[in-house]
């Protein structure tokens, strides 16, 4: 059996807190854990059904927890505009951001509605808007942003003359890429927070290894069936062998966001054999999330590709 393996968060009340990918897996039990603490938490989703099964869930082990849906398809740099103008016409400070939801391995190559590969364009580049439609709400706010990264990170490389995997598209490198992208642009971030005074904490986590809906059936990206990887790691993790589960997966993203020790441009997760599961700590980076001129270089394309800019020093608001 798993052993039990927990954290304490802190008292959160009056905060308000943004979840995405909080409508399953390690976002619902986030976002399940800042409401226990007192938080609200806005639950951007792109399935409303889902997502209101997720309110309906956390309302039942929460009693009295403020929680709400948004509506954010990330493969939608339009619909991550529109839920960054009603967020910032609102006007409420943003003090917690868990950039969690992602998609994993489509066996064949899909595009998101910019034309991106999903998952870069999901993972990555939909968070990068995403931030940077928040930011006068995180500066307010002097917002911690917890970004999700995945061990895949660990190895791999960016695909620079070939960013989107129109060529050769292979799904697991395509993966291994958008979660190198998003953990350089988190670090980033953090530099250029401190660098233009925006009041910004950013670091990366990443869950290790547990059972999520990650690699099972997913038809809407082309897999029928459960992949034989989750078979194997739902049977080690029911066992308490090596891996996670879903609840202790989810602690690294939880401390980074939420631990008043946590800091700015770091990186938490699992501290068991391989980083595979256990107790959550802050680890050394991976030598792919290292080099400071790769963090600049996917600063500054990213904002080419989502036509959004991040503001100069001293400036409120990003320009579109």
């Amino acid at each position: 059996m798993p052993r039990t393996i927990d954290i304490t968060v802190p008292d959160l009340s009056g905060s308000l807190a943004v979840v995405t990918g909080a409508s399953d897996g390690f976002g619902l039990g986030l976002a399940r854990r800042l409401a226990a603490a007192g938080a609200e938490v806005l639950m951007p989703v792109r399935n409303r059904r889902k997502g209101e099964a997720a309110v309906a869930e956390i309302r039942r082990q929460v009693p009295g927890a403020n929680v709400s849906l948004r509506d954010l398809d990330l493969s939608s740099l339009e619909s991550v505009a529109a839920l960054g103008a009603t967020l910032v016409e609102e006007g409420r400070p943003i003090h917690v951001l868990v950039n969690n939801a992602g998609v994993m391995t489509p066996p064949d190559r899909q595009s998101t509605a910019d034309g991106f590969e999903l998952q870069f364009g999901t993972n990555h580049l939909g968070h990068v808007a995403l931030v940077a439609h928040l930011l006068p709400l995180l500066r307010a706010g002097r917002a911690r942003v917890t970004s999700q990264l995945s061990i895949a990170a660990r190895s791999g490389e960016i695909h620079w003359d070939d960013l989107d995997w129109e060529r050769s598209y292979d799904g697991r490198r395509a993966y291994s890429q958008s979660k190198i992208a998003f953990g350089l642009f988190a670090l980033e971030l953090d530099r250029r927070s401190r660098a233009g005074g925006w009041g910004i904490t950013s670091n990366a986590s990443h869950p290790g290894v547990a059972p999520t809906s990650l690699l099972s059936a997913r038809p809407e990206l082309g897999r029928d069936g459960d992949t034989p990887q989750i078979r194997v790691i739902r049977w080690l993790s029911r066992r308490g062998i090596l891996l996670g589960t879903v609840e202790t997966a989810l602690l690294p993203a939880l401390l980074a966001a939420t631990d008043p020790a946590a800091r700015g441009g770091l990186f938490y997760g699992p501290s068991g054999f391989g980083n595979l599961g256990g107790p959550p700590a802050e680890q050394s980076l991976y030598g792919t999330l290292t080099s400071t001129e790769e963090a600049a270089r996917v600063w500054e394309v990213s904002q080419e590709l989502t036509a959004v800019r991040f503001p100069t020093p001293g400036a409120v608001r990003p320009t579109a």
